[in-house]
């Protein structure tokens, strides 16, 4: 058996009750074969970047996973089509939305799955929550999660009462 690695997952929505859509989607990622979920964040209140639509609940997953990239993605799709996820334009309102961020220090790039996520250096949403549960998270080929935050301090971000 191969050993652990630590992921962070995304978890987003802006669509129906996206609190509860958030919470059933971490009940059912420390359900998953493979993975031991190890911290939830927060949860906070964004503006919609780069997309429309009401303001998004975000928050981000901690797992120990001994299974591949791929394979987790897969998972992860499974819970966003459960969650009745539809993607009828890029950046649509949604449901439920779930990134693989960070795959412990692996890079993965195919036309299925990049990580580290492309774009998680550029979003609040990201690097706050992510910062809550992983304060040492390193984002390969970028650095430190606490130094990347500096150059989204623009963009408002409000953590929600439990």
């Amino acid at each position: 058996m191969s050993a652990a690695v630590r992921a962070a997952i995304g978890l987003g929505a802006n669509l129906g009750d996206p609190a509860a859509a958030i919470a059933r989607a971490v009940d059912a990622i420390a359900r998953l074969r493979g993975c031991s979920l190890a911290a939830v964040s927060p949860y906070y209140r964004t503006a919609p970047v780069d997309a429309t639509g009401p303001d998004f609940v975000n928050a981000v997953a901690l797992v120990d996973t001994t299974r591949p990239p791929a394979e987790l993605l897969v998972q992860l799709l499974a819970i966003e089509q459960q969650a009745g996820r539809e993607r009828p334009s890029r950046n649509a309102p949604r449901t439920l939305d779930l990134d693989l961020l960070l795959y412990g220090d692996a890079r993965v790039d195919t036309p299925a799955l990049q990580v580290p996520h492309p774009r998680m250096h550029l979003r609040a949403f990201v690097l706050v929550p992510l910062l809550d549960v992983w304060p040492d998270a390193m984002v390969p080929g970028k650095g430190a999660v606490r130094d990347l935050l500096a150059q989204v301090r623009d963009q408002p971000i409000e953590r929600l009462e439990a």
